[in-house]
């Protein structure tokens, strides 16, 4: 390993020796200053790691300030234990004191990683430690914070043994951690910590020093206060006490130490997984904060459980007894009962509670999250303990508000500002007294009557307690749409100061100066109230008063201008509102006393606390954030970055570029990736030089200098204040845009205007698109820029190895200040999504110092894709709290990641501590800048779902059909994900669906859904050449759990729309699915995701993983139009074939003597109709048609081609074989001749033994006897003429050679395989022509050796090239023979040998500079006899067992003897024929049924069978995956060399793999052939028998005509069968129908599928006709590379071409002067 672990001892200097043979600490103490040094302690290791030490003894007795100190030990080095230092002797109270120290330093996580070490001066105190800890409680009260755990050793620590035990023990404590270190995340933890617990301390002192500052001031003043002073004393010391019993309700105990951390409430707990709509007081604040963070406004209607089991105790309790009964008792009982139960919490007392205790950053995310809900916001807020008044500006910062109106050509503008800049009338609520009718209810009216944006008291949630509401001001915000139906014309702020305005005059004053209007709620006027001048002052004030009174029934009545009364007692509320609406409106209309509110300036009232100003961390931040943008001052904000940002603008994109070129180009182009890599130095060097600039240095010394929380506060301010400053341009360009967009579209409409002008005024408008969105690029600046050009600072410092001149800090270190936002919760890019690129050095850099800090824990990547703007920040942001940029051109570029903690209670259910965030930018999104993003989009989503272990596909509705391209890229990316070995999942969310939905429906979409999915899947997986048929062969994905459905986001219209419970509750659903997937998975550890990150984009940029899906989607229909070509191919040729069945059948029959080309063309006309009318309805009605449209015209004209070819060779066949008929007729004359003899004397034998009929042993010993003597004078006959015998082609072929061509005897066993050679250059003699002297021209082999005499590449491929084309013909030559109808002849071999003989000469005449030698001539030709061996000898070995009479007598013995039984028995003439009928049917049956079934598995195959059931192109895609499965070299080498031969081998094993497997299926074939057959015979039995009468002859032929289509069965074969006295036609088909069965059953026994080729004739086994169809192509191959012609007709016109060419080493090619193979690309 190559960094050490380290251990920190600490504790008293007096329980060490320091000494020269100190193992652990040497012999001098360290200067304190000096502490941070360590050294490796040299006896032993931990885990394969050296251990160094650092000395802490004795600092926790100075007085010294260690922070900085320390921080840096845990940031620089892998503590994994502390270890205490002790006397064994006695424990002191600097002792007593250390492990204190040691907790309020490093905090109480520290415990877990602390062993105590006891030291002794002697062995006896060694041995009595065990004693003193059993009496020492002060001791074993620290051992067991320790967890037990102890040592000891001497005082010296000299001793080895000792030491290693120690080291044991510190090994057996890392274990027991899990591998892991004390982290700077706990350190800084600590440190949180403790500085909450001094603000909570300064904070109570501060309250302590106002009480008496208060206290006093009542007493000085105390002659002035009247008689209730002293009860309104007593008053608030109740108030005081109600707020803490409050606290101590929601568990917000104030004497604890319990400020609320936003980085605490953001992580992942159990308690975030569960939903919530009731819960015990003690959760109320946990489930209130969970429901805000999900944006859920049913946050303020969450239900106590404890009130609720109140009231169900008493009515358990109720009394039923009807015997007593009082209504007057019973009433009165149950009031005192009510009275004395606890009242329900206050929701709004949880809500203020929370924002009390939470610190900034919560507060900011607490207020932000209301504002989503469409909440009011807490305005004013006076401290509940000293009544001061605090306006929480700071809470407000990161609110945006955005509305529509009209301006003054009455078109409609939208508008984003921030609340605290945004300039509005005001209008503010108040009240004096108490009322019946609720102000807040009827302030919502106005904003939203739909929603309670004002908590009011007829509120669920709502109770008598209200503790901390009272003087609290909420503002909202009436936002207007731009339509006619908005209340207000313009965005409005209305004020709600809630409880007696009288009791509040502080907030009253300041609302009623700041206020546009005011409203004014009183039960009536009186002047002798103490309200009543208050009121008056208001009254005479030009500022519009409107006055409701509760206790008034009249309607709206202007007393004077801007001064209004309206009733409200017995009103219709509907009629107040619009009232109300009309006399604000009136108000606002007046010029004269319009004024406008800015929510920053109530910070300028003097009488309240600003929290930005008390906060320092806060107010230091804002200082350095306002430092960095008064340099911005002035500027134009479209050159800003140029001008601030230089690294990330045109040099990085050229540095990109460049990049990807390098990785993906082709061939052996090293000259060019020279270059491209100095080019890319270059840019790295410019980038190095540029002026590094004020901004970037005051950023960078901000982030390196500041405490964390400081960080925080600036990077929040800086995004704050950035966001101010390009808002406004911004909202203007993207006005500009729409402007000029809408007037593009008014331009396509018109139809009056001449297309030139038009085309050219399209132009213009283009340009000027173009040039806005430019800007619109320019002018977006944010944070996320800021660390981008960080990133490439760091990268180009990196490249040339040299810090920038003026970077404050060294580059190295810049990694450190992204990792400490991300700890903070901040995302970082991932990918930039304007260069598309990810800057892999930053990066993992980054995660680097991340895995420094938290160490090298597990994380569970969520990701997460869909189209553009379709909710995925938004949904991530309700998911988890967090804060991704979701507005309106602000919205992700690229990608980014976030941290999500785990808690340590879910550590234990999950196994790993972070959730890392993916948010991305939506795909297909319409770029401003007008550039496809189809590449991008590619690149982004096969990054992220490959970088994800879950990835959440977001769709926008309910129908997937418009993202079809977007699933397309999303599953081909989970295939190529496949194959790097990862395992990616997915759910898929489809938003914005109708909260109505049915079930039923739902379902009908999952199922709408796994269809598009599937289909999908099957396109993908033929481009990526995979194994698919659905979604679920790729990933895992369960269609019933994976499929969410959201509700729309908003309930209403916005932008007054609060969010959607419904989708809340969605989110809810995903979050607990999501556990259950994350709870399934490891994660990862952060060093690989370092890896993964470095992987998947090295793989991107080689384009291993990158297409363009245009050409995928054009490649994918090619190769549909391929199969739908090998479908017509095969439809024709299977037509044919069963044409040439039929044809075959009859020439055997002899009921046809000719075949001519135009009578195969008629029958095959009805099918090629049907094939062209295909193939019409397929180019015409695809939904590729236009694509398909290019290869329309070539198409037809190939299967035109097909077609007359295949009519060709089928006229060519069945004229060789009635050919072979006419030659064959004498064999089969014979063989019937001596069949009828033997049949004759049967007979004659039958009726001598006629009385012995019934002695089935004379029978069968006398027929043995005249069978063997019938044999032998066969035997004999056979013999005298021309006996078939056996044969032996190498015999023949090695006679051949040694009679005619001179050679020695031997020189065929010393032959070569010339099929398997790799080099010719043995086999060739040079000519004179070549240039070479006549002595070497006949050289030797070793002399040429020698010379170093090499045939070209050219040379060697010729040759190969005829090898292989005379092998091909000599096969098709051996097939013509037909050797297993016509018998084997010597001159075979002569013909064959000539063949060879005559394509050498040629070959060689044609060849200038080498001769083939004599060798090569006799190995070729031994060669192709070996090969061949095998299929001459099988099929002549079926020639002789069907027509030598002693084989085929041998085998009808049984036949002859049940014959001979019956006549023995007396059977009727007319039984013994039909028996023989069927006996002499047995043979074409079985015939026929191996041929049908053949013709079945090739149709079946074609269908079923993967790799066959395409074109050639996917055929040969699964020869190779077959060949890389089996690591086969020869295989190899042999589909490079004889690609035909190998084709034809892999169908042959895919056939017998698939007859093997699907055994039944054949089996199933042949029952229903031979039943087929059965039914047809007995048919043709039955229409013979009705149509003929007398004359057997006559019925034989009708007999055998009628089966001449299906059966090789003619009268000839009966020819000599005496059929005398056959005169019973119906006996006779009675007997046929017993026998045949008989017969049936016996072909069904000896049926097996292992011998079902052999049965067959060569040309009609299913392996062949899959050849013949698959194989009829062209086999031409490149000379140089060796790559086959792909064109799927055998003499096309035209070159010949394939798509890629091969390395040129794969045919033996070398480089120049080496035995090294080539690696260059052939491109000829």
């Amino acid at each position: 390993m190559d960094h050490n672990l380290t251990i920190v001892l600490f504790g008293s200097s007096a329980a060490v020796q320091f000494r020269y043979d100190n193992i652990l600490l040497g012999e001098i103490q360290e200067d304190i200053g000096n502490v941070k040094k360590s050294w490796t302690v040299p006896l032993h290791k931990i885990s394969g790691h050296n251990i160094s030490v650092i000395n802490m003894i004795g600092l926790h007795e100075t007085a010294l300030d260690l922070d900085q100190l320390t921080c840096q030990l845990v940031n620089e080095n892998e503590i994994i234990a502390f270890i205490f230092v002790v006397r064994s002797s006695r424990l002191t109270d600097a002792d007593k004191m250390g492990i204190e120290w040691l907790r309020r330093v490093f905090g109480d996580r520290v415990l877990q990683f602390v062993l105590i070490l006891f030291t002794y001066e002697s062995e006896e105190d060694s041995d009595s430690i065990i004693d003193d800890l059993k009496k020492n409680s002060t001791l074993e009260h620290l051992l067991k914070e320790c967890g037990g755990r102890y040592h000891t050793c001497s005082k010296d620590m000299n001793k080895e043994s000792e030491m290693k035990d120690l080291m044991n023990r510190i090994e057996r404590l890392l274990i027991d951690n899990e591998q892991r270190c004390y982290t700077s995340e706990m350190y800084n933890t600590a440190i949180r910590e403790r500085e909450d617990l001094q603000r909570t301390c300064q904070k109570q002192n501060k309250r302590m020093e106002e009480s008496m500052e208060y206290n006093t001031a009542t007493e000085i003043h105390g002659a002035e206060v009247d008689r209730h002073s002293e009860d309104g004393a007593s008053k608030g010391n109740g108030i005081k006490e109600k707020i803490e019993h409050l606290f101590q309700r929601l568990h917000l105990d104030n004497s604890n130490n319990c400020t609320l951390r936003a980085s605490d409430v953001l992580q992942l707990t159990s308690h975030s997984l569960q939903s919530h709509e009731s819960c015990s007081e003690k959760d109320l604040i946990k489930t209130f904060l969970q429901k805000l963070l999900m944006m859920n406004y049913k946050a303020r209607y969450i239900k106590t459980i404890d009130t609720q089991h109140d009231k169900q105790q008493i009515n358990d309790d109720l009394s039923e007894d009807e015997g007593d009964v009082d209504i007057f008792r019973e009433m009165q009982c149950q009031k005192n009962e009510e009275t004395n139960r606890r009242d329900a919490i206050h929701l709004m007392d949880v809500q203020m509670a929370l924002l009390y205790y939470a610190d900034s950053f919560l507060k900011q995310l607490i207020v932000t999250k209301l504002s989503q809900c469409q909440y009011a916001l807490p305005l004013l807020v006076p401290d509940p303990f000293i009544q001061k008044i605090e306006f929480p500006l700071w809470t407000f910062r990161q609110i945006n508000q955005s509305w529509k109106m009209k301006d003054t050509n009455n078109e409609i503008i939208s508008k984003i500002q921030p609340v605290c800049k945004a300039e509005t009338p005001m209008v503010s609520f108040f009240r004096f007294g108490s009322l019946s009718s609720s102000k807040s209810q009827l302030m919502n009216n106005l904003i939203n009557e739909k929603h309670n944006t004002f908590f009011h008291r007829d509120c669920t949630g709502s109770s008598k307690t209200r503790v901390l509401m009272d003087g609290v001001v909420e503002i909202a915000w009436y936002c207007p749409s731009g339509k006619d139906a908005d209340k207000f014309t313009q965005c409005v702020a209305f004020c709600n100061l809630h409880g007696d305005a009288g009791a509040n005059e502080k907030q009253l004053q300041i609302l009623t100066k700041m206020a546009s209007v005011n409203v004014v709620i009183l039960p009536r006027l009186d002047k002798n109230d103490k309200s009543g001048k208050q009121i008056q002052e208001l009254y005479k004030d030009r500022k519009p008063l409107i006055c409701l009174f509760t206790e008034d029934e009249s309607r709206i009545n202007e007393t004077r201008k801007g001064k209004y009364k309206i009733g409200l007692k017995n009103r219709n509320q509907s009629n107040v509102s619009e009232e109300l609406v009309h006399a604000i409106n009136k108000c606002l209309a007046s010029s004269e006393t319009y004024s406008i509110f800015r929510l920053e300036d109530v910070s300028k009232h003097s009488e309240i606390i600003v929290d930005e100003d008390q906060v320092n961390d806060c107010r230091r931040g804002k200082e350095a954030a306002q430092q960095m943008m008064g340099l911005l001052e002035k500027k134009d904000l479209t050159e800003i970055k140029e001008s601030f940002l230089p690294c990330q603008g045109k040099l990085w994109h050229q540095w990109c570029e460049k990049n990807k070129e390098l990785h993906r180009s082709h061939g052996n182009e090293k000259d060019m990736e020279i270059k491209q890599k100095q080019d890319m130095k270059k840019i790295r060097e410019q980038q190095h030089v540029l002026d590094i600039g004020e901004f970037m240095k005051l950023f960078i010394t901000e982030m390196d200098s500041q405490s964390s929380n400081e960080k925080i506060f600036f990077l929040k301010w800086l995004g704050i204040l950035l966001d101010e400053y390009t808002s406004a341009d911004l909202s203007a360009l993207h006005y500009k845009y729409d402007e000029k967009w809408s007037e593009v579209l008014k331009l396509k409409d018109k139809n009056d205007i001449p297309e030139q002008q038009v085309a050219t005024n399209l132009t213009d408008k283009q340009t000027e698109l173009d040039r806005i969105s430019k800007e619109l690029q320019a002018a977006t600046f944010g944070l996320e820029h800021i660390l981008r050009e960080i990133g490439q600072i760091y990268e180009s410092c990196k490249s040339v190895n040299k810090n920038k001149e003026g970077l404050p800090c060294n580059f190295s270190s810049l990694p450190r200040l992204a990792a400490d936002m991300m700890v903070s919760g901040f995302p970082l890019e991932l990918m930039d999504g304007d260069a598309a690129n990810v800057p892999v050095d930053w990066v993992t850099a980054v995660l680097h110092e991340l895995i420094k800090k938290l160490g090298n824990q597990r994380v569970f990547v969520l990701s997460v894709l869909g189209i553009q703007s379709s909710g995925k920040s938004t949904m991530l942001n309700v998911m988890f709290g967090l804060q991704f940029a979701v507005s309106a051109g602000r919205c992700t570029r690229g990608a980014f990641m976030q941290l999500i903690r785990v808690s340590e209670e879910m550590k234990a259910q999950l196994k790993f501590d972070y959730i890392l965030v993916v948010d991305t930018e939506g795909l297909r999104a319409q770029e401003l800048s007008g550039r496809s993003t189809r590449h991008q989009d590619n690149e982004l989503a096969t990054f992220v779902v490959g970088l994800g272990n879950l990835t959440l596909i977001n769709i926008l509705g309910e129908n997937p059909s418009e993202l079809q391209e977007i699933l397309q890229i999303v599953v081909q990316a989970f295939m190529r994900m496949k194959e790097v070995n990862l395992s990616p999942s997915c759910m898929f969310v489809h938003q914005n669906i109708s909260e109505v939905t049915a079930g039923e429906k739902n379902m009908e979409g999952r199922r709408r859904l796994q269809e598009t999915l599937d289909e999908m899947t099957k396109l993908a997986a033929k481009d990526e050449v995979y194994i698919a048929e659905c979604f679920s062969d790729v990933i895992t994905f369960d269609i019933r759990k994976d499929v969410k459905y959201f509700a729309q986001l908003w309930e209403g219209s916005p932008p007054m729309a609060p969010p959607n419970p419904s989708y809340c509750e969605n989110i809810q659903e995903l979050k607990t699915a999501f556990f259950s997937h994350a709870s399934k998975s490891n994660g990862l550890e952060l060093t690989d995701l370092k890896a993964r990150i470095n992987d998947l984009w090295e793989a991107l940029l080689n384009e291993r993983f990158v297409f363009s899906f245009r050409n995928s989607l054009e490649i994918a229909t090619y190769r549909k139009l391929e199969t739908e070509y090998s479908k017509w191919s095969w439809s024709l040729r299977s037509a044919m074939l069963e044409t040439e069945n039929k044809l075959y059948n009859n020439i055997e029959n002899e009921t046809i003597n000719e075949v001519s080309e135009s009578d195969l063309h008629g029958k095959l006309k009805m099918k090629s109709e049907e094939v062209e009318k295909s193939m019409s309805e397929f180019f015409e009605k695809d939904k590729d048609k236009d694509i398909l449209k290019q290869w329309k015209a070539s198409f037809y004209i190939k299967i035109k081609d097909l077609k007359d070819n295949i009519v060709r060779e089928t006229m060519k066949k069945l004229n060789e074989i009635l050919q072979q008929r006419d030659i064959r007729k004498g064999i089969d004359a014979q063989r019937t001749c001596h069949e009828n003899t033997l049949l004759e004397k049967s007979k004659e034998l039958a009726i001598k033994l006629k009385d012995k009929a019934n002695d089935e042993t004379v029978l069968k010993q006398e027929f043995e006897k005249f069978w063997e003597e019938g044999l032998k004078s066969v035997e004999k006959i056979t013999k005298e003429s021309s006996q078939i015998k056996g044969i032996d082609v190498l015999r023949d072929m090695k006679q051949l050679l040694t009679d005619y061509e001179s050679v020695p005897l031997n020189a065929w066993k010393e032959s070569k395989d010339i099929f398997s050679v790799s080099s010719y250059s043995d086999y060739v003699q040079l000519k004179k022509s070549s240039g070479i002297t006549g002595c070497i021209k006949n050289a030797c082999r070793s002399a040429k050796e020698k010379l170093g005499y090499k045939l070209s590449q050219v040379d060697e491929t010729q040759i190969r090239t005829l090898v292989k084309d005379i092998a091909e013909h000599a096969d098709i030559k051996i097939m013509s023979y037909n050797i297993s109808k016509m018998g084997y002849n010597k001159t075979y071999i002569q013909e064959i040998a000539d063949y060879v003989k005559a394509r050498i000469v040629d070959h060689e005449e044609h060849t200038n500079n080498y001769k083939l030698m004599n060798e090569f001539y006799i190995d070729l030709l031994v060669s192709i006899c070996k090969r061949e061996n095998k299929l001459i000898t099988d099929q002549h070995r079926k020639f002789r067992e069907a027509n030598d009479p002693v084989f085929y007598f041998e085998k009808k013995s049984e036949e002859y003897y049940s014959i001979f039984h019956k006549y023995c028995q007396g059977a009727t003439s007319a039984a013994i024929f039909g028996e023989i009928i069927c006996q002499k049917l047995k043979e074409p049956i079985q015939n026929s049924v191996y041929k049908n079934i053949a013709r079945s598995l090739a149709n079946e195959m074609k269908t079923n069978c993967e790799s066959l059931n395409g074109n050639r192109s996917k055929l040969e895609k699964h020869i190779l995956k077959t060949l890389a499965e089996q690591e086969d070299f020869q295989k190899y080498m042999n589909y490079i060399y004889f690609p035909k031969d190998h084709f034809k081998s892999f169908i042959r094993d895919e056939v017998n793999r698939y007859i093997t497997a699907n055994g039944v299926s054949v089996w199933s074939m042949m029952k229903e052939n031979i039943e087929l057959l059965q039914q047809k015979i007995m048919t043709a039995a039955h229409k013979a028998s009705e149509s003929i009468s007398g004359d057997v002859q006559n019925w034989l032929n009708h007999f055998t005509l009628q089966l001449s289509d299906v059966l090789i069965f003619s009268v000839k074969d009966l020819s000599g069968v005496s059929h005398d006295g056959v005169d019973d036609f119906k006996l006779l088909e009675d007997v046929i129908k017993t026998e045949l069965g008989s017969v049936i059953s016996e072909i069904q026994r000896e049926f097996s599928t292992e011998t079902l080729s052999e049965n067959l004739e060569q040309k009609d086994r299913p392996d062949e006709i899959l050849i013949d169809h698959l194989c009829q192509c062209c086999w031409v191959q490149c000379p140089f590379c060796g790559v086959t012609c792909t064109n799927t007709l055998k003499n096309h016109s035209g070159d010949h071409s394939v798509p890629f060419h091969r390395v040129d080493g794969l045919t033996g090619c070398c480089y120049d002067r080496t035995e090294d193979l080539g690696t260059d690309f052939c491109t000829h």
